[in-house]
């Protein structure tokens, strides 16, 4: 089964260059973030038209997260326990063929430090407790999105110009980390352990044309996840097409 994961910055606009991508790719399940739609707007006849399953849990305007499979999507959880007057959408998780995936779009935390940043950090310690009761099911899972983290330098064009960043943070590294010290593996470093690879190019500064660009965008698997990998990888492609997200799609393969 593969897995894919891509923060569209925007579902309505970039609606043709997604479907045109499942179309002409093979992956079979996509975890979406920053749809910026409201769950009544969700284009849901696009996806049925290519005989896709989704589910969606979106906001005016701002973040949302959905999932897409060619396979029935079951048993949807929206949001992270630990903090009732969290209204934004950045969390939804379900079960397909098996695999319990989640997407996830995880607070950027600009201005650092600050109340921004604090979110980010509370935010990442509920996706720890949540990750680590999926861990305790001893079943495949794989944790995918924008994880707005950069976890080392070596994932950054200009390490000392994003310096201080709350992508680059100590706090943000350190919770990233502590998903893997706990038993999760970074999809991409379990089969690339070194390599430059960036998922995320800024519009501005031509830094697509330069290859600017940052690593942001993972795929967790648990142990059980690990044990089918068979490629994992970055498709650029779609970051050259006309008014493209400013992310590009991640995948992992699974064998079945």
């Amino acid at each position: 089964m593969r897995i894919a994961s891509w923060n569209v910055n925007s579902i309505k606009a970039r609606l043709d260059i997604v479907t045109g991508w499942l179309a002409g790719d093979t992956t079979d399940v996509l975890l979406i973030q920053e749809t910026k739609s409201q769950d009544v707007n969700f284009p849901v006849s696009a996806f049925a038209d290519l005989g896709w399953h989704v589910a969606f849990h979106g906001q005016k305007s701002y973040n949302g997260v959905a999932i897409a499979s060619r396979f029935p999507i079951e048993d949807v959880v929206i949001g992270l326990d630990g903090d009732n007057a969290d209204e934004q959408a950045r969390y939804m998780e379900a079960t397909i063929n098996g695999v319990r995936v989640a997407t996830i779009y995880l607070p950027n935390g600009n201005p650092a430090p600050g109340p921004k940043f604090d979110y980010k950090l509370g935010w990442m310690a509920r996706l720890e407790a949540r990750a680590m009761t999926l861990l305790g099911d001893e079943r495949p899972v794989v944790l995918g999105g924008d994880f707005n983290v950069i976890p080392d330098d070596i994932d950054c064009y200009d390490p000392a110009g994003w310096a201080g960043d709350a992508l680059t943070r100590p706090e943000s590294r350190g919770a990233f980390r502590q998903l893997l010290h706990k038993g999760y593996a970074d999809a991409l470093r379990s089969l690339n352990p070194s390599g430059v690879f960036y998922s995320y190019w800024d519009y501005q500064a031509g830094a697509w044309q330069r290859d600017h660009g940052v690593r942001i965008d993972h795929l967790l698997l648990s142990p059980e996840a690990l044990d089918r990998i068979e490629d994992v990888g970055i498709d650029r492609a779609p970051r050259g097409l006309e008014k493209p997200s400013d992310h590009t799609p991640i995948w992992c393969q699974l064998r079945a």
